[in-house]
């Protein structure tokens, strides 16, 4: 009896183990680089202090969800293990992504290899391609710990950074030139900034407002820049809409260059007044103390994925906060229903019906491998429970005058 029990006990627990595997959601990580791609948020690579991956993942936008359930989809690996690296959304096609920067390792290794400066990702067939670039900055080569933009011409800015070495005996230099790409053309261009006020820059984050203005904060260096010191890089003198920009969490690093103090303060720029406030927050479901995390706007939500909540522990959680005129709530919930406002990154170029297709496929394979497991458990059961019941019913034998325990009456 006491076996049957314990393949009872074991065939349960392997059930729920597979259906949880199932579920198809990435492990915690941070240092990984996202892209919004029409109702697709592509997050690339990341790292733990163990792993560097490789692993491309995206969260799939064009239907309600809640956060506990975040619809993961995972997609083509890219050719290489990748962290501290930056991407960018082609505005030209509104399908490709380009990788700059960052740390390339040999895959499922932990052997760095520099490889390329530039990846390319097709997000219609997710094929991984190496553009070739005519007058390519050597001094860019093995940069990281930036982050790019891209306006609505196909120029892609990318600021400073930091060289990566694995030498030693090399001091890391930490870079002020902007590095432009053309997307149009695959011609490389660099211009050198004199700005000695402005010598720590990596680590930032970078936001491209409608007016041409690429508003920088933050970053890191030999000291930290104050977050009152806006950096701003006009890349041209069209006038435009100012739009406020949001932050949420960081953290400062301590004396051994480890992850610090980490915070939780949501706080919003005003790209008029160049003043910071930090708004009212409601909601139930706001996220704990962030750093290195990835934060994007889609519609009005900004949706909040990964990151660390201290030196040692790792998020894969997901957090989405509600802006629509400015009320800043944290849901539990994305609603498509209540997307109103317009895309903030990117917009749908045609895709929705090859990007539907792809999920409908994905969601069928799910379905029916999760259907064929609980059929299979539930015959299993059948039959386990058939020769319990079969035992506890079985016919006691009562010895009598004249027969033997191994007597059989017909």
């Amino acid at each position: 009896m006491k076996s049957l029990y314990y393949i009872l006990f074991f065939v349960i627990f392997s059930s729920v183990y597979y259906f949880v595997i199932c579920q198809n959601v990435p492990s915690p990580r941070i240092q990984q680089t996202s892209t919004l791609v029409g109702t697709r948020l592509y997050f690339f690579g990341g790292a733990t202090s163990l792993n560097v991956f490789s692993e491309v993942w995206y969260l799939d936008l064009s239907n309600s969800f809640e956060t506990s359930t975040s619809p993961w989809h995972s997609d083509v690996a890219m050719p290489v293990g990748y962290n501290f690296g930056t991407s960018s959304l082609s505005p030209i096609d509104n399908s490709t992504v380009f990788l700059i920067g960052g740390m390339t390792w040999t895959k499922d290794t932990n052997n760095y290899l520099y490889t390329s400066s530039v990846y390319k990702f097709n997000s219609k067939n997710s094929q991984w391609t190496i553009p070739s670039i005519n007058n390519f900055n050597s001094s860019f080569a093995t940069r990281y710990a930036t982050q790019a933009v891209v306006s609505n011409n196909g120029a892609i800015f990318v600021f400073g950074g930091s060289n990566y070495t694995i030498n030693d005996n090399i001091i890391n230099t930490i870079f002020d030139d902007m590095n432009i790409l053309d997307i149009n053309t695959m011609i490389w261009s660099t211009q050198t900034q004199y700005r000695p006020e402005f010598l720590n820059g990596f680590d930032y984050t970078a936001t491209l407002l409608p007016s041409g203005l690429i508003v920088y904060i933050g970053g890191g260096g030999t000291s930290f820049n104050n977050l009152s010191q806006i950096q701003i890089f006009n890349t041209n003198l069209i006038p435009g809409k100012l739009n406020p920009i949001i932050i949420y969490g960081g953290a400062g690093y301590n004396s051994s260059g480890s992850i610090g103090n980490v915070f939780s303060d949501l706080a919003v720029l005003d790209t008029n007044s160049w003043l910071w406030t930090v708004p009212s927050v409601s909601g139930t479901r706001a996220p704990p103390p962030l750093s290195m995390h990835s934060a994007a706007l889609y519609k009005n939500y900004m949706i909040i994925a990964f990151g660390a909540t201290s030196s040692t522990s790792l998020s894969n959680n997901c957090y989405i906060l509600d802006i629509q005129n400015q009320n800043y709530t944290w849901v539990t919930k994305f609603n498509v229903l209540t997307t109103t406002n317009p895309v903030i990154q990117t917009h749908n170029n045609g895709n929705s019906s090859t990007e539907q297709a792809n999920n409908n496929s994905s969601n069928l394979y799910f379905g029916i491998g999760i259907g064929a497991g609980v059929v299979s458990l539930a015959i299993v059961l059948f039959i386990i429970g058939f020769f319990i019941y079969k035992n506890q019913h079985k016919e006691k034998f009562i010895a009598t005058p004249g027969t033997f325990k191994d007597d059989r009456i017909r």
